[in-house]
């Protein structure tokens, strides 16, 4: 089977190649783009209202929009919230407050195991580190930043003149109001907007459910759809005075949900795209960046697997790290997935095509951003040179083996001492030597997943010079990674403190003349490195201005009939709920508690589709049948998480808390085929309240819009 594989495959590569123009039946000369592959991330500043109206016979009026805004939120620095009710009542994901429970837990309590709920006012606990940020106003301050840009000439200070520019124009505006100015970078820079945000400080936790039903599923369903994810959490806001915050503007809780058909709109802060990056700079990406990214996480998480598998009894200790490591593997195979796609790429293309001929058409226009594609797609060829040296050479990464990285200190040290004492860094003089050096080998080394990552990286490095390089040759000397890895790890080098000092200590020419493969192969590459890291330094100044004058060229072209890219600023995206076939079948447009419980007992009752008690006994009148994730067709990404998604009526029927897999090429280009956002249904949240978290207070507060009178008590939060 396998020979047949690689047989096809093989096949498949040649006629590939013979025909490149065809794919899959397609001929990749008559692809097009289409009309929404920059998104629907709307800004608030140019919503565009008219094609809301032809395309949903809604077009929103001014104070809709006012209000919509101004009940959204920025939450902290990392996802998106809500206000839900007059009293300051705030609605987000679970696993956007997940990490910070530790905050707020006291003594005898396992938030985590548990959740949290505050039967009163008195009990809501204040959470450190949190805060709200609503957008009350915005300015076009384009002219201004892009008169200061023009005005220098050194194209090599042009970033610098603009940050300038707007660090300015942010100290005036908080100055003048006393609330946080933002200048946002919106086309590439082709258009500058100074975001006013009111920020509130005292946010307090309400009600939180336990992380085994805020992460139900765990990995294996992040980033799937159909899900069963308890993904909310409630706060609060309260003002200066310690009381709960009145606020004029909220999203009122439907409690009927969405409706198919209905046009339905997700109000929050998505993260970032590159939906203008040139055809250069895609290439790029997928050749080396995303292709060297996805090598990294896929053997990352593999290892941690191989962990799990040899000694389960770590898997407490492991599990977050394993949570991460899922959710970065999808992410960077998603987007690696999509740049290796010829469609997506020649819709990329058609799109480039087009915008060049309106520039090239223009002669202002031609003589401003005619060279720009050009221009991007040298400084790409220029670190193709050395990019993949640039990876190989770069031994301390964050996922890289801690072998290579003693062996790096090391080097480095060696190098420092051969220097002047005065030359020296702070932690190479005299005083502070001894210490440094003693800080190289740490006191115990996890063998077993440092070999593990050691042989991860020795592939790695393989994989980006090439079998035939000589550093390459050295490291393997006719050894598979796993065997060198076993060797390198089992050094006294590594193994024992008296072998290590005496190492250390026996002076830089020794020690950069080892014939230790990990410190010679650092010794060769050290130097080397700087270098490529100072010319990536300049190409990345050269494609940052290049950059700025390509978004001026789309916005000098298409104005605001696209949106722009994200930027972790509010965003008001349009959708509806709608199927897509996925698996050889078709996705239901909702799920029900029933296909929870399908998942528990399916796969044993065991991590991570187990359940808590009190959701396998709620209370009586609990209805399965009810509700629980939905399906849309909205743009989202990182940042998006927690956003509310309301339907016309301002009504909120769901909260955004992830995309299915098919969405994550969506970093570059929308499409509406099969990328779907995740959210959690009104109808599931009122159920989960009202039956298994008991939540009566918050209940009642969703359904009337503020805290019911019996419940307005409040002596003292801490």
């Amino acid at each position: 089977m396998r020979k047949l594989t690689m047989i096809f495959s093989l096949i498949f590569l040649i006629s590939t190649t013979a025909f490149s123009q065809f794919y899959m039946g397609v001929n990749l000369d008559t692809v097009k783009a289409q009309k929404f592959d920059t998104g629907k991330m709307w800004t608030f500043e140019n919503p565009p209202v008219e094609y809301f109206e032809i395309t949903y016979g809604f077009k929103p009026t001014q104070q809709w929009l006012d209000d919509v805004r101004l009940s959204a939120l920025k939450f902290a620095t990392w996802c998106t919230a809500s206000f839900v009710s007059e009293d300051g009542l705030i609605m987000t994901n679970h696993h956007c407050v997940d990490f910070v429970t530790s905050r707020i837990q006291e003594e005898g309590e396992d938030i985590n195991a548990n959740g949290f709920y505050a039967s009163s006012l008195d009990k809501e606990r204040k959470v450190s580190g949190v805060f709200v940020d609503q957008l009350v106003y915005m300015e076009d301050v384009t002219d201004e930043v892009i008169k200061a840009i023009e005005a220098e000439t050194d194209e090599t200070k042009k970033i610098e003149v603009r940050n300038k520019k707007i660090a300015e124009i942010e100290e005036r505006y908080n100055a003048e109001t006393g609330l946080r100015g933002d200048v946002v970078r919106l086309y590439n820079g082709g258009k500058f907007s100074l975001y006013g945000y009111k920020r509130y400080e005292d946010i307090r936790a309400v009600y939180f459910n336990e992380s085994d039903m805020g992460f139900f599923g765990g990995d294996p369903d992040n980033f799937t759809y159909p899900r069963y994810d308890a993904d909310f959490a409630f706060l609060r806001a309260y003002d200066e005075n310690g009381v709960p915050l009145k606020v004029e503007n909220y999203f009122k809780f439907s409690p009927e949900g969405p409706k198919e058909g209905e046009p339905l709109f997700v109000i929050g802060n998505p993260g970032s795209t590159q939906r203008l990056a040139t055809v250069s700079q895609l290439e790029y990406l997928r050749d080396v960046t995303q292709r060297n990214n996805a090598f990294i996480y896929s053997e990352m998480m593999k290892i941690y697997n191989e962990m799990v598998e040899e000694q389960p009894e770590r898997f407490d200790q492991l599990k977050s790290t394993i949570i991460y490591l899922g959710n970065s593997k999808k992410v960077v195979e998603g987007i690696y997935r999509g740049l290796l796609d010829p469609i997506f790429i020649a819709r990329k293309k058609d799109f480039e095509k087009t915008l060049k001929e309106a520039v090239i058409s223009d002669p202002e226009l031609n003589k401003q951003y005619g060279h720009i594609w050009d221009a991007i797609a040298a400084a790409k060829e220029e670190l193709r040179t050395f990019g993949e040296k640039l990876a190989a050479y770069n031994v301390s990464f964050n996922q890289g083996s801690q072998y290579f990285a003693i062996a790096n200190d090391i080097v480095k040290l060696a190098k420092q001492l051969q220097l002047p004492e005065e030359d020296r860094g702070e932690l190479y003089k005299e005083g502070m030597l001894e210490s440094t050096v003693d800080a190289i080998l740490p006191d115990e080394i996890d063998h077993m997943l440092e070999i593990k990552k050691l042989r991860m990286q020795l592939d790695f490095i393989k994989m980006n010079l090439g079998e035939d390089n000589e550093l390459v040759k050295m490291l393997f000397d006719g050894m598979s990674s796993s065997e060198a890895a076993e060797k390198y790890a089992s050094l006294p080098l590594f193994n024992d403190k008296n072998v290590f000092l005496e190492f250390v200590l026996s002076g830089p020419d020794a020690i950069l003349s080892s014939d230790n493969p990990l410190i010679k192969y650092v010794a060769e590459t050290i130097d080397q490195i700087q270098g490529f890291r100072t010319r990536q330094q300049e190409i990345n100044k050269t494609e940052q201005v290049l950059n700025d004058q390509l978004g001026r060229a789309v916005y000098a072209v298409y104005g605001t009939s696209i949106p722009p890219d994200a930027s972790f600023t509010l965003r008001i995206g349009d959708g509806v709920m709608k199927s897509y076939n996925y698996n050889g079948t078709i996705a239901p447009t909702k799920t029900t508690f029933h296909g929870m419980y399908d998942r528990y007992y399916s796969f044993n009752k065991e991590y991570p589709w187990k359940l808590p008690e009190r959701w396998l006994n709620p209370t009586e009148g609990f209805d399965p049948s009810t509700p629980y994730n939905f399906i849309s067709t909205h743009d989202i990404v990182g940042g998006s998480s927690g956003s509310a998604v309301i339907n016309k009526n301002a009504e909120l029927v769901g909260i955004a808390f992830d995309g299915n897999i098919e969405s994550i090429p969506g970093n570059f280009l929308y499409s509406t085929e099969a990328n779907r956002m995740v959210s959690v249904h009104s109808e599931g949240i009122m159920e989960i309240l009202k039956y298994i978290g008991k939540a009566d207070r918050i209940l009642k507060e969703l359904e009337t819009g503020k805290i019911p009178e019996e419940y307005y008590i409040l002596e003292k939060a801490e």
